[in-house]
């Protein structure tokens, strides 16, 4: 494709960036307000009662591209739609109302492509990875090609309609996704309510429907000590030196926060023997089975070594009848009943002990509990497998869609006789 006659201009000379700052309740009882995690979760505002948003807003008034400075590699770009409701966006977003010159689409599709996001990226300004942000000036000096404003509505009419396309094929992998996800909890749901007997009786488990007739219903705390954790002191700093115990935080629930994770080897912190001595922590055994009751609420995983926990855990240390991998996989069962019965809060979830501490499980024979759980561990190994390959379908779709936008609007092909199938072809991703 010909562009030489595509212009270098900085971003400011063809958008003025929205600066109005304003408090949402002088514009009534209610705004369309872009907020991070609205964004994040719809795509879009959302509407929200002003007395509810505590803090000043950037005002909007429908057309302007929003780019966020927070992690730009995450690259939350949207339009502003019109709307009825004075619309209002979180400060973290810079605003800007494309000029005469500039087609917004176009202006949308280059902050998302691969150059716009490294160049943001080299130019954060934090030490945390959560929390690295670019200064507004970054954008708006930007320097941004533009070919004639025809060509910016053909590119970006062409992108709309094969990034949809991608879209649609993306959603429908997340389905299957979903589906398989729901095939995995359903099939440790049956196996540790022993689904292959046929004599079953009624269950007293909120969780469960129906039991083997010959098994019993069993409260944890008969089967299983119960233990928990807590946090040595921070104003004593010799009780932080030497520190060697690994120790279960809620930073720790990501390793397991999938299932697929049973046992646990390593954690991010470590108390010394000094502040575990002048603390109510306890020292574990390896395969303790724990549950995180507070923040991440409901996930759980096991021991594989000795470690201590912080308070937000509960811990239990099995007896002979009791197997700690087929606990673990009745805990894992039971996290909807336990989140949605138990759990109070509206914005973090906690798990009362008092409550942990009668709760009541399936139990089989230890030898059955043993095959119980090899079944469990054979059927999500086959359908984690099918899930990676959908996932990497997904991935690959997504480098796609990144690799059509940045090439379209570095005027890498013509897209007035591209075709969707082969326009990334000789394109770097």
């Amino acid at each position: 494709m010909n562009t030489t006659d595509w212009r270098t201009v900085p971003l400011w000379s063809v958008a003025t960036e929205t600066r109005v700052a304003v408090d949402p309740t002088d514009l009534g009882d209610q705004v369309v307000h872009y907020s991070i995690p609205a964004v994040d979760a719809t795509g879009t505002g959302q509407v929200e009662a002003t007395d509810s948003i505590k803090s000043a807003k950037l005002r909007l008034r429908g057309g302007e591209v929003l780019v966020s400075k927070l992690n730009p590699r995450k690259s939350r770009v949207l339009i502003v739609t019109d709307s009825l409701l004075p619309i209002v966006s979180s400060t973290e977003f810079v605003g800007l109302l494309p000029g005469a010159k500039l087609e917004p689409r176009f202006l949308a599709y280059f902050l998302q492509s691969e150059a716009t996001r490294q160049v943001l990226d080299s130019q954060v300004q934090s030490v945390t990875r959560s929390h690295q942000r670019v200064a507004p000036e970054d954008i708006t000096h930007l320097p941004v090609r533009l070919p004639s404003l025809d060509e910016q509505r053909r590119i970006a009419d062409f992108l709309n309609a094969e990034t949809t396309r991608i879209d649609k094929l993306t959603a429908t992998l997340q389905r299957e996704r979903d589906l398989l996800a729901e095939r995995r909890a359903a099939g440790v749901a049956a196996a540790v309510s022993g689904s292959a007997h046929t004599n079953r009786r009624p269950s007293t488990l909120t969780w469960l429907e129906s039991v083997p007739t010959a098994w019993q219903e069993v409260r944890l705390g008969l089967l299983a000590r119960m233990g928990s954790g807590h946090t040595p002191s921070r104003s004593r700093p010799e009780w932080w030196t030497d520190c060697s115990i690994p120790w279960i935080t809620t930073g720790e629930v990501r390793q397991v926060r999938d299932d697929r994770v049973e046992d646990l080897y390593e954690t991010r912190e470590k108390i010394s023997e000094l502040g575990l001595a002048n603390s109510a922590a306890e020292l574990h055994p390896r395969g303790t089975v724990f549950l995180c009751r507070t923040a991440s609420a409901g996930y759980s995983g096991v021991m594989g070594i000795d470690m201590a926990t912080s308070q937000d855990f509960v811990t239990w240390t099995c007896g002979p009848r009791l197997l700690p991998h087929y606990l673990l996989w009745c805990l894992r069962a039971m996290r909807p009943d336990l989140l949605g019965r138990l759990a109070m809060g509206s914005t973090h979830k906690t798990i009362y002990v008092p409550d942990l501490q009668m709760l009541r499980i399936p139990l089989p024979l230890p030898d059955e509990q043993e095959k119980i759980t090899q079944t469990i561990r054979r059927q999500n190994a086959r359908l984690d497998k099918l899930g990676d390959r959908v996932r990497l379908q997904q991935e690959l779709l997504g480098e796609r869609r990144q690799a059509i936008i940045t090439a379209a609007v570095t005027g890498q092909f013509d897209v007035s006789t591209a075709s969707g199938r082969n326009v990334t072809e000789g394109v770097s991703v």
